[in-house]
Protein backbone atom coordinates (compact mmCIF):
# COMPACT_ATOMS: atom_id res chain seq x y z
CA UNK A 1 0.00 0.00 0.00
CA UNK A 2 3.12 2.50 0.30
CA UNK A 3 2.99 5.32 2.90
CA UNK A 4 -0.41 6.17 4.74
CA UNK A 5 1.02 8.57 7.42
CA UNK A 6 2.61 11.89 6.59
CA UNK A 7 3.88 14.90 8.72
CA UNK A 8 1.24 14.73 11.14
CA UNK A 9 -1.44 11.71 10.61
CA UNK A 10 -2.84 10.06 7.68
CA UNK A 11 -4.62 12.95 5.44
CA UNK A 12 -6.54 13.30 2.02
CA UNK A 13 -9.37 13.37 0.30
CA UNK A 14 -12.37 12.03 2.19
CA UNK A 15 -13.80 8.94 0.80
CA UNK A 16 -10.94 8.93 -1.74
CA UNK A 17 -7.95 8.77 -0.04
CA UNK A 18 -8.85 8.06 3.45
CA UNK A 19 -11.68 5.57 2.99
CA UNK A 20 -13.87 3.83 5.55
CA UNK A 21 -12.00 0.87 4.46
CA UNK A 22 -8.84 2.26 5.70
CA UNK A 23 -10.22 4.07 8.52
CA UNK A 24 -11.37 0.52 9.77
CA UNK A 25 -8.02 -1.08 8.89
CA UNK A 26 -6.12 1.34 10.93
CA UNK A 27 -8.78 0.51 13.98
CA UNK A 28 -8.26 -2.56 13.82
CA UNK A 29 -4.22 -2.07 13.39
CA UNK A 30 -4.42 -0.09 16.28
CA UNK A 31 -6.57 -2.35 18.38
CA UNK A 32 -3.38 -4.88 17.34
CA UNK A 33 -0.76 -2.75 18.51
CA UNK A 34 -1.86 -2.23 22.09
CA UNK A 35 -2.58 -6.07 21.96
CA UNK A 36 1.45 -6.40 21.31
CA UNK A 37 1.94 -3.67 24.10
CA UNK A 38 -0.21 -5.79 26.81
CA UNK A 39 -3.07 -3.80 26.52
CA UNK A 40 -5.82 -7.35 27.05
CA UNK A 41 -9.05 -4.84 25.62
CA UNK A 42 -8.30 -1.50 25.01
CA UNK A 43 -10.18 1.75 25.19
CA UNK A 44 -9.68 4.22 22.75
CA UNK A 45 -11.16 8.00 22.86
CA UNK A 46 -12.15 9.18 19.41
CA UNK A 47 -12.89 12.74 18.61
CA UNK A 48 -14.01 14.54 15.30
CA UNK A 49 -14.82 17.99 13.87
CA UNK A 50 -17.77 18.84 12.30
CA UNK A 51 -17.14 18.11 8.82
CA UNK A 52 -20.35 15.78 7.62
CA UNK A 53 -17.24 13.09 6.21
CA UNK A 54 -16.03 12.75 10.04
CA UNK A 55 -19.32 10.88 10.77
CA UNK A 56 -18.29 7.77 8.31
CA UNK A 57 -14.87 7.87 9.35
CA UNK A 58 -15.80 7.86 13.36
CA UNK A 59 -17.86 4.68 12.13
CA UNK A 60 -15.56 3.18 10.25
CA UNK A 61 -12.90 3.24 13.10
CA UNK A 62 -15.20 2.43 15.28
CA UNK A 63 -16.03 -1.01 13.42
CA UNK A 64 -12.19 -1.54 12.96
CA UNK A 65 -11.67 -1.10 16.77
CA UNK A 66 -14.17 -2.71 17.71
CA UNK A 67 -13.83 -5.72 15.28
CA UNK A 68 -10.58 -6.25 17.10
CA UNK A 69 -11.44 -6.62 20.36
CA UNK A 70 -11.07 -2.63 22.18
CA UNK A 71 -13.52 -0.36 23.03
CA UNK A 72 -13.87 3.20 21.33
CA UNK A 73 -15.42 5.83 23.32
CA UNK A 74 -16.87 9.00 21.59
CA UNK A 75 -16.29 12.12 22.40
CA UNK A 76 -18.39 13.84 19.52
CA UNK A 77 -17.04 17.11 18.07
CA UNK A 78 -14.27 17.96 19.95
CA UNK A 79 -10.64 20.20 19.18
CA UNK A 80 -7.80 18.10 18.58
CA UNK A 81 -5.89 19.28 21.82
CA UNK A 82 -8.85 18.63 23.73
CA UNK A 83 -8.68 14.86 22.85
CA UNK A 84 -4.86 14.42 23.32
CA UNK A 85 -5.94 16.31 26.93
CA UNK A 86 -8.72 13.60 27.94
CA UNK A 87 -6.56 10.60 26.50
CA UNK A 88 -3.51 11.65 28.39
CA UNK A 89 -5.72 11.87 31.90
CA UNK A 90 -7.85 8.91 31.88
CA UNK A 91 -7.45 5.48 31.33
CA UNK A 92 -7.51 5.08 27.63
CA UNK A 93 -4.78 3.21 26.16
CA UNK A 94 -4.79 5.70 22.95
CA UNK A 95 -6.88 8.14 21.51
CA UNK A 96 -7.51 9.42 17.65
CA UNK A 97 -8.94 12.61 16.04
CA UNK A 98 -11.19 12.74 12.72
CA UNK A 99 -10.09 16.00 11.19
CA UNK A 100 -7.90 17.77 8.52
CA UNK A 101 -7.16 20.61 10.43
CA UNK A 102 -7.20 23.63 7.97
CA UNK A 103 -7.80 21.93 5.01
CA UNK A 104 -10.94 22.54 3.03
CA UNK A 105 -14.21 20.06 4.05
CA UNK A 106 -13.59 17.83 1.09
CA UNK A 107 -10.45 16.56 3.22
CA UNK A 108 -10.54 15.01 6.51
CA UNK A 109 -7.59 13.04 8.36
CA UNK A 110 -6.89 10.61 11.18
CA UNK A 111 -4.16 11.59 13.96
CA UNK A 112 -3.70 9.27 16.59
CA UNK A 113 -2.23 9.86 20.25
CA UNK A 114 -0.86 7.39 22.32
CA UNK A 115 -1.99 7.01 26.34
CA UNK A 116 -0.04 10.10 27.09
CA UNK A 117 -1.27 11.99 24.68
CA UNK A 118 1.12 12.73 22.71
CA UNK A 119 1.15 11.96 19.21
CA UNK A 120 2.74 9.15 17.55
CA UNK A 121 6.41 8.46 16.99
CA UNK A 122 7.44 7.73 12.96
CA UNK A 123 8.42 3.99 14.54
CA UNK A 124 5.06 3.53 16.01
CA UNK A 125 3.05 4.93 12.68
CA UNK A 126 5.64 2.65 10.69
CA UNK A 127 4.68 -0.65 12.86
CA UNK A 128 0.67 0.97 12.29
CA UNK A 129 1.05 0.92 8.36
CA UNK A 130 2.64 -2.44 8.45
CA UNK A 131 -0.22 -3.90 9.91
CA UNK A 132 -2.52 -2.50 7.46
CA UNK A 133 -0.21 -4.06 4.76
CA UNK A 134 -0.38 -7.23 6.39
CA UNK A 135 -4.25 -7.27 7.19
CA UNK A 136 -3.49 -9.82 9.92
CA UNK A 137 -4.70 -11.28 13.38
CA UNK A 138 -7.75 -13.31 14.78
CA UNK A 139 -10.83 -11.24 15.17
CA UNK A 140 -12.80 -11.74 18.85
CA UNK A 141 -16.14 -12.82 19.09
CA UNK A 142 -19.09 -13.32 21.50
CA UNK A 143 -18.41 -10.89 24.45
CA UNK A 144 -14.97 -10.61 23.38
CA UNK A 145 -15.80 -8.16 20.58
CA UNK A 146 -15.59 -4.13 21.91
CA UNK A 147 -17.95 -1.44 22.30
CA UNK A 148 -18.79 1.81 21.22
CA UNK A 149 -19.42 3.65 24.37
CA UNK A 150 -19.89 7.26 24.72
CA UNK A 151 -18.42 10.50 27.30
CA UNK A 152 -20.95 12.96 27.63
CA UNK A 153 -18.69 15.07 30.46
CA UNK A 154 -15.65 14.83 27.85
CA UNK A 155 -16.03 18.37 26.85
CA UNK A 156 -17.29 20.16 29.91
CA UNK A 157 -14.01 18.43 31.44
CA UNK A 158 -11.79 19.85 28.66
CA UNK A 159 -13.26 23.47 29.73
CA UNK A 160 -12.54 22.86 33.11
CA UNK A 161 -8.76 22.29 31.80
CA UNK A 162 -8.35 25.19 29.66
CA UNK A 163 -10.09 27.76 32.19
CA UNK A 164 -7.25 26.53 34.90
CA UNK A 165 -4.53 27.50 32.90
CA UNK A 166 -5.43 31.34 33.51
CA UNK A 167 -3.55 33.29 35.41
CA UNK A 168 -6.20 36.42 35.43
CA UNK A 169 -9.80 36.43 34.87
CA UNK A 170 -10.31 37.94 31.60
CA UNK A 171 -12.83 40.56 32.53
CA UNK A 172 -12.71 43.62 30.80
CA UNK A 173 -11.71 42.46 28.03
CA UNK A 174 -13.36 42.43 24.84
CA UNK A 175 -12.70 39.75 22.03
CA UNK A 176 -13.93 38.72 18.87
CA UNK A 177 -13.73 34.97 18.09
CA UNK A 178 -13.24 33.30 14.84
CA UNK A 179 -14.26 29.01 14.96
CA UNK A 180 -13.97 28.57 11.64
CA UNK A 181 -17.08 26.73 11.23
CA UNK A 182 -15.00 23.96 13.31
CA UNK A 183 -14.31 22.23 16.45
CA UNK A 184 -13.86 25.08 18.61
CA UNK A 185 -17.14 27.10 17.64
CA UNK A 186 -18.66 26.00 20.81
CA UNK A 187 -15.74 25.06 23.09
CA UNK A 188 -13.60 28.57 22.72
CA UNK A 189 -16.25 31.00 23.11
CA UNK A 190 -17.44 28.84 26.36
CA UNK A 191 -13.68 29.07 28.01
CA UNK A 192 -13.74 32.61 27.32
CA UNK A 193 -16.88 33.85 28.63
CA UNK A 194 -15.96 31.50 31.55
CA UNK A 195 -13.03 33.60 32.21
CA UNK A 196 -15.56 36.48 32.35
CA UNK A 197 -14.38 38.16 28.51
CA UNK A 198 -16.70 39.22 26.78
CA UNK A 199 -16.92 37.72 23.42
CA UNK A 200 -18.23 38.19 19.88
CA UNK A 201 -18.09 35.13 17.91
CA UNK A 202 -17.80 34.92 13.88
CA UNK A 203 -17.90 31.59 12.17
CA UNK A 204 -19.05 29.55 14.98
CA UNK A 205 -22.01 28.02 13.17
CA UNK A 206 -21.15 24.79 12.13
CA UNK A 207 -23.01 22.91 9.74
CA UNK A 208 -20.61 19.93 8.60
CA UNK A 209 -20.31 21.95 4.67
CA UNK A 210 -18.71 25.32 6.00
CA UNK A 211 -15.20 24.32 8.21
CA UNK A 212 -12.31 26.14 7.01
CA UNK A 213 -14.54 28.20 4.36
CA UNK A 214 -13.12 31.62 3.82
CA UNK A 215 -12.84 31.53 8.06
CA UNK A 216 -10.48 30.52 10.40
CA UNK A 217 -6.65 31.36 10.95
CA UNK A 218 -5.62 30.54 7.04
CA UNK A 219 -7.83 33.86 6.61
CA UNK A 220 -6.47 35.94 9.21
CA UNK A 221 -7.56 39.58 7.15
CA UNK A 222 -10.97 37.69 8.45
CA UNK A 223 -10.59 38.26 11.79
CA UNK A 224 -8.60 41.31 11.83
CA UNK A 225 -11.28 42.77 10.06
CA UNK A 226 -13.85 41.91 12.52
CA UNK A 227 -11.81 42.89 15.41
CA UNK A 228 -11.71 46.86 14.20
CA UNK A 229 -15.79 46.77 13.17
CA UNK A 230 -16.38 45.60 16.89
CA UNK A 231 -14.26 47.67 18.50
CA UNK A 232 -12.42 44.76 20.33
CA UNK A 233 -9.59 44.90 22.69
CA UNK A 234 -8.40 41.83 20.50
CA UNK A 235 -9.02 38.50 17.90
CA UNK A 236 -8.72 35.26 17.82
CA UNK A 237 -8.91 32.96 15.25
CA UNK A 238 -8.77 28.99 15.12
CA UNK A 239 -8.39 26.33 12.74
CA UNK A 240 -11.03 23.62 11.81
CA UNK A 241 -9.33 21.55 14.65
CA UNK A 242 -7.94 24.32 17.06
CA UNK A 243 -4.59 23.22 17.11
CA UNK A 244 -3.54 26.48 15.84
CA UNK A 245 -3.64 30.51 16.96
CA UNK A 246 -3.40 33.75 14.76
CA UNK A 247 -4.34 36.42 16.28
CA UNK A 248 -5.19 40.18 15.94
CA UNK A 249 -4.45 43.58 17.50
CA UNK A 250 -7.25 46.36 18.48
CA UNK A 251 -6.36 48.08 15.42
CA UNK A 252 -6.57 44.95 13.11
CA UNK A 253 -3.11 44.26 12.43
CA UNK A 254 -1.96 40.46 12.33
CA UNK A 255 -0.06 38.40 15.07
CA UNK A 256 1.14 35.10 14.05
CA UNK A 257 2.65 32.48 15.73
CA UNK A 258 6.09 33.87 15.77
CA UNK A 259 4.59 37.01 17.55
CA UNK A 260 2.71 34.87 19.91
CA UNK A 261 5.26 32.44 21.02
CA UNK A 262 7.97 35.60 21.58
CA UNK A 263 5.42 37.34 23.62
CA UNK A 264 4.64 34.11 25.48
CA UNK A 265 8.63 33.38 25.84
CA UNK A 266 9.46 36.73 26.92
CA UNK A 267 6.95 36.35 29.81
CA UNK A 268 8.00 33.09 31.04
CA UNK A 269 11.14 34.17 31.20
CA UNK A 270 10.50 37.11 33.42
CA UNK A 271 8.79 34.85 35.70
CA UNK A 272 11.21 32.95 35.66
CA UNK A 273 9.16 29.56 34.46
CA UNK A 274 10.33 28.86 30.83
CA UNK A 275 12.46 25.86 31.44
CA UNK A 276 16.15 26.52 30.52
CA UNK A 277 15.65 29.41 28.73
CA UNK A 278 15.12 27.89 25.52
CA UNK A 279 12.33 27.68 22.88
CA UNK A 280 11.92 25.22 20.41
CA UNK A 281 10.99 26.52 16.92
CA UNK A 282 11.32 25.24 13.06
CA UNK A 283 13.66 26.54 10.19
CA UNK A 284 10.76 28.85 9.06
CA UNK A 285 10.35 30.93 12.38
CA UNK A 286 11.07 34.64 11.09
CA UNK A 287 14.53 36.15 11.60
CA UNK A 288 13.43 38.51 13.75
CA UNK A 289 12.65 35.78 16.33
CA UNK A 290 15.84 34.90 16.77
CA UNK A 291 16.89 38.49 17.29
CA UNK A 292 14.40 38.94 19.70
CA UNK A 293 15.17 35.94 21.60
CA UNK A 294 18.59 36.54 21.33
CA UNK A 295 18.67 39.68 23.30
CA UNK A 296 16.39 38.50 25.91
CA UNK A 297 18.85 35.86 26.27
CA UNK A 298 16.65 32.90 25.48
CA UNK A 299 18.15 30.51 23.61
CA UNK A 300 16.43 28.94 20.12
CA UNK A 301 16.13 25.27 19.21
CA UNK A 302 15.74 24.52 15.54
CA UNK A 303 13.67 22.05 14.27
CA UNK A 304 12.14 20.25 10.82
CA UNK A 305 9.02 21.86 10.19
CA UNK A 306 6.32 20.30 12.00
CA UNK A 307 5.06 20.33 15.16
CA UNK A 308 6.09 17.09 15.27
CA UNK A 309 9.63 17.68 15.38
CA UNK A 310 8.93 20.41 17.59
CA UNK A 311 7.87 17.93 20.32
CA UNK A 312 10.87 15.68 20.00
CA UNK A 313 13.16 18.41 20.19
CA UNK A 314 11.16 19.88 23.81
CA UNK A 315 10.67 16.65 25.03
CA UNK A 316 14.42 15.88 24.60
CA UNK A 317 16.05 19.39 25.96
CA UNK A 318 13.39 19.11 28.76
CA UNK A 319 11.33 22.20 27.33
CA UNK A 320 8.08 23.38 27.54
CA UNK A 321 7.79 25.91 25.06
CA UNK A 322 8.03 25.69 21.46
CA UNK A 323 5.82 26.19 18.16
CA UNK A 324 5.53 27.51 14.36
CA UNK A 325 4.82 30.35 12.30
CA UNK A 326 1.76 28.79 11.90
CA UNK A 327 0.09 29.31 15.15
CA UNK A 328 0.67 25.67 16.28
CA UNK A 329 2.34 26.43 19.50
CA UNK A 330 2.89 23.75 22.23
CA UNK A 331 2.89 24.64 26.42
CA UNK A 332 4.35 21.27 27.78
CA UNK A 333 3.09 22.75 31.43
CA UNK A 334 -0.36 22.62 30.43
CA UNK A 335 -0.81 20.02 27.68
CA UNK A 336 0.69 17.64 25.42
CA UNK A 337 0.26 18.93 21.85
CA UNK A 338 -0.30 22.58 20.10
CA UNK A 339 -3.85 24.03 21.64
CA UNK A 340 -5.29 26.68 20.09
CA UNK A 341 -7.50 27.98 23.04
CA UNK A 342 -5.21 26.95 25.28
CA UNK A 343 -2.64 29.49 23.61
CA UNK A 344 -5.24 31.93 23.26
CA UNK A 345 -5.69 31.85 27.26
CA UNK A 346 -2.08 32.57 28.04
CA UNK A 347 -2.41 35.60 25.56
CA UNK A 348 -5.12 37.10 26.93
CA UNK A 349 -3.83 36.42 30.34
CA UNK A 350 -0.41 38.25 29.95
CA UNK A 351 -2.57 41.39 28.01
CA UNK A 352 -5.23 40.93 31.18
CA UNK A 353 -2.13 41.27 33.49
CA UNK A 354 0.10 43.41 32.16
CA UNK A 355 -2.32 46.31 31.27
CA UNK A 356 -0.76 46.15 27.60
CA UNK A 357 -2.29 46.08 24.57
CA UNK A 358 -1.41 42.91 22.37
CA UNK A 359 -0.15 46.02 19.73
CA UNK A 360 2.24 47.00 22.60
CA UNK A 361 3.18 43.04 23.66
CA UNK A 362 3.66 42.10 20.01
CA UNK A 363 6.75 44.99 19.82
CA UNK A 364 8.76 42.19 21.36
CA UNK A 365 9.68 41.43 18.01
CA UNK A 366 10.37 43.13 14.28
CA UNK A 367 9.09 40.54 11.92
CA UNK A 368 11.55 40.10 9.02
CA UNK A 369 10.27 40.68 5.15
CA UNK A 370 10.25 36.77 4.43
CA UNK A 371 9.99 36.02 0.61
CA UNK A 372 8.90 32.29 -0.17
CA UNK A 373 8.42 30.76 -3.53
CA UNK A 374 7.89 27.21 -5.20
CA UNK A 375 9.50 26.56 -7.92
CA UNK A 376 7.74 23.25 -9.85
CA UNK A 377 8.47 21.02 -12.46
CA UNK A 378 11.92 20.24 -11.42
CA UNK A 379 13.67 17.01 -9.90
CA UNK A 380 13.99 17.92 -6.41
CA UNK A 381 15.89 14.41 -5.64
CA UNK A 382 19.21 15.78 -7.35
CA UNK A 383 19.10 18.96 -5.10
CA UNK A 384 21.59 17.87 -2.54
CA UNK A 385 23.80 17.19 -5.08
CA UNK A 386 23.35 20.10 -7.26
CA UNK A 387 27.01 22.06 -6.15
CA UNK A 388 25.96 24.69 -8.97
CA UNK A 389 22.86 26.02 -6.95
CA UNK A 390 24.25 25.72 -3.45
CA UNK A 391 26.98 28.00 -4.66
CA UNK A 392 24.56 30.62 -5.63
CA UNK A 393 22.91 29.88 -1.96
CA UNK A 394 26.42 30.88 -0.24
CA UNK A 395 26.94 33.90 -2.13
CA UNK A 396 23.19 35.19 -1.08
CA UNK A 397 24.07 34.22 2.15
CA UNK A 398 27.29 36.24 2.03
CA UNK A 399 25.10 39.13 0.44
CA UNK A 400 22.75 39.72 2.90
CA UNK A 401 24.76 38.62 5.77
CA UNK A 402 23.83 38.86 9.72
CA UNK A 403 20.66 40.53 8.37
CA UNK A 404 19.16 37.99 6.84
CA UNK A 405 19.14 34.15 5.66
CA UNK A 406 17.97 31.77 2.82
CA UNK A 407 16.13 28.43 3.53
CA UNK A 408 16.37 25.88 0.20
CA UNK A 409 15.07 22.32 0.63
CA UNK A 410 12.71 20.03 -1.13
CA UNK A 411 8.83 19.56 -0.20
CA UNK A 412 8.17 16.80 1.88
CA UNK A 413 4.50 15.62 -0.06
CA UNK A 414 4.93 17.98 -3.25
CA UNK A 415 7.12 17.39 -6.19
CA UNK A 416 8.80 20.99 -5.68
CA UNK A 417 11.36 23.13 -4.25
CA UNK A 418 11.02 25.67 -1.73
CA UNK A 419 13.04 29.02 -1.13
CA UNK A 420 12.93 31.11 1.59
CA UNK A 421 14.72 34.03 2.04
CA UNK A 422 14.05 36.97 4.80
CA UNK A 423 16.10 40.11 4.91
CA UNK A 424 16.27 43.88 6.14
CA UNK A 425 14.06 44.99 3.25
CA UNK A 426 11.43 43.37 1.03
CA UNK A 427 13.35 44.03 -1.96
CA UNK A 428 16.47 42.43 -0.68
CA UNK A 429 14.15 39.51 -0.12
CA UNK A 430 13.04 39.19 -3.28
CA UNK A 431 16.39 39.36 -4.95
CA UNK A 432 17.82 36.52 -3.25
CA UNK A 433 14.61 34.55 -3.52
CA UNK A 434 14.37 35.42 -7.30
CA UNK A 435 18.46 34.00 -7.82
CA UNK A 436 18.21 30.91 -5.99
CA UNK A 437 14.85 30.22 -7.65
CA UNK A 438 16.33 30.29 -10.79
CA UNK A 439 19.74 28.82 -10.33
CA UNK A 440 16.68 25.93 -9.25
CA UNK A 441 15.19 26.11 -12.58
CA UNK A 442 18.49 26.10 -14.54
CA UNK A 443 19.48 22.89 -12.72
CA UNK A 444 16.99 20.95 -11.79
CA UNK A 445 13.73 21.22 -14.84
CA UNK A 446 12.72 18.20 -15.71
Amino acid sequence: MGRIFGTDGVRGVANVDLTPELALALGKALVTVLHEGGERRPTILIGRDPRWSGEMLEAALVAGITSAGGDAVAVGVLPTPGVAHLTGNSAAAAGAMISASHNPVGDNGIKFFGERGYKLTDLEEARLEAIVDEQAGRRPTGINIGRRLTDPAAVARYVEHLAATADVDLSGLKVVVDGANGAASNVGPQVYRQLGAEVVTINCSPDGSNINEQAGSTYPEVICEATVANSADAGISHDGDADRLIAATHEGAEVDGDTILAILARQMHHQGTLKQDAVATTVMTNLGFRQAMTALGIEVVETRVGDRYVLEAMLERDLNLGGEQSGHLIDLDHATTGDGILSAVRLLSIVRSTGATLRELSTVMTRLPQVLTNVRGVDKARLHQADAIWSVVRAEEARLGTGGRVLLRPSGTEPLVRVMAEAETEQDAQLAADRIADAVRDHLTV
